[in-house]
This record gives C-alpha cells, structure tokens and sequence, in this order.
C-alpha cells in the first residue's frame, strides 16, 4: 500500500493534514502525482510546479516542501509539506 501524507503548514504549525492513500498498480511517479492531486483538490490549491529543487530533495528524502514560489495563485500559509509513509 502507498499512502503520501500532506501537510500544510502556518508559522510553524501544522494548520490540516491529510494521508491519501493508493492500492492501485500504477507506477511510483502516478501514484505521487495522483495524491499530490488530491491533496490539492482537499485543500483548495492550485497544483505547485516541480522544481529541480524539489524534485532533487523528493529523490533523496521522500519529502519536500512547496512554498510561494512553487505556486502561481496566492497561498495563506507558509509551505506544502508532502511525504510518502509507507510504500
């Protein structure tokens, strides 16, 4: 079972979470994209672009975070934090 676990956060605290879990035989790469989209979708946001960054820091450590930047609307909190849990 994958399950990714999203977390937004606001002046160092955690404001909402939420574990999306996957059963499915998709790929690794899907499965990330598809909870990062309905984490999204949950939270009301605009999809974050992938930045080398990010995508390098995801590679090493199965967590990244989305800021301001990697968002094109405006956001009300300080960062995206995502993180696989279990594969």
């Amino acid at each position: 079972m994958f399950r990714l676990w999203g977390k937004e956060f606001k002046d160092n605290r955690m404001v909402r979470d939420i574990v999306v879990s996957d059963d499915t035989d998709d790929t690794r790469t899907h499965k990330i994209f598809n909870a990062l989209d309905t984490i999204c979708y949950e939270f009301d946001l605009s999809k974050p672009i992938w930045l080398d960054v990010t995508v390098d820091e995801f590679k090493r450590h199965d967590k990244t975070r989305f800021t301001q930047d990697h968002f094109v609307d405006s956001i009300d909190f300080d960062y995206l934090e995502i993180q696989i849990i279990e594969e």
